[in-house]
């Protein structure tokens, strides 16, 4: 199955899912565009290797690297290899030297641990005739015009940039959201909502409410 190359593009705050952000990739020698939803989190781990902002521990995606690097590991590349119900998987191939070891992932970690081993992002035509958005002639020429207007500016990574506001601005919304204002729920009520939580993975949430579930025994 003939592999087409990807590149990041871009990220922006999902206007589908609240605390979410859409990944755009695009194909490296075509016009067409494959936008994944991701998690804050996740986000904020690609943002921060592409801006190469250092934090003040390491991320899990910084640990995985470490680990690798320390068992004689490196990431050979990274492959969005399927589509099932509009959910997308992903693989890190790995290889000790000898032999190559193919990892199931979410994209969104894939692609985290990708660009810190700096290897590129594949997928397949499958894939990309399934999900991916053609550009029209229009819609390039303003992306073009949008990509020269940040370089005069003198600011590159100027939609990378705004993703980062971003998420520290959902950041402090969710912070806003401290133990007390789970105390207006009932038992049910919170147990839904931990159910819901745990579902999407918002687990800095579903600590926050099992902790006030632990209070009332």
């Amino acid at each position: 199955m003939d592999k087409i190359e990807l590149e990041i593009l871009g990220l922006s705050s999902s206007h589908t899912q609240t605390g979410s952000f859409a990944l755009v990739l695009g194909e490296v020698t075509g016009n067409r565009r494959l936008p994944i939803i991701i998690g804050m989190f996740e986000a904020q781990a690609i943002a921060i290797e592409i801006e190469k902002i250092t934090p003040n521990r390491p991320m899990t995606h910084d640990l995985f690297k470490s680990f690798a690097d320390g068992f004689g590991y490196s990431v050979q590349e990274i492959m969005i290899s399927k589509l099932r119900e509009g959910v997308f998987f992903a693989q890190i191939i790995a290889s000790d030297g000898e032999k190559l070891v193919e990892i199931d992932a979410r994209p969104s970690d894939a692609i985290a641990i990708g660009i810190r081993f700096n290897v590129p992002v594949f997928t397949n035509e499958s894939i990309m005739s399934e999900a991916g958005i053609v550009l029209n002639e229009g819609e390039e020429e303003e992306e073009e015009e949008t990509e020269e207007h940040e370089e005069d500016l003198g600011d590159e990574g100027a939609s990378i940039d705004r993703a980062v506001k971003e998420m520290e601005e959902e950041a402090e919304k969710e912070l806003q959201h401290s133990e007390d204002s789970f105390e207006k729920y009932s038992k049910s009520q919170l147990e839904e909502m931990l159910d819901e939580a745990l579902h999407e993975e918002r687990y800095e949430e579903a600590a926050k409410i099992r902790d006030e579930l632990n209070k009332r025994g």
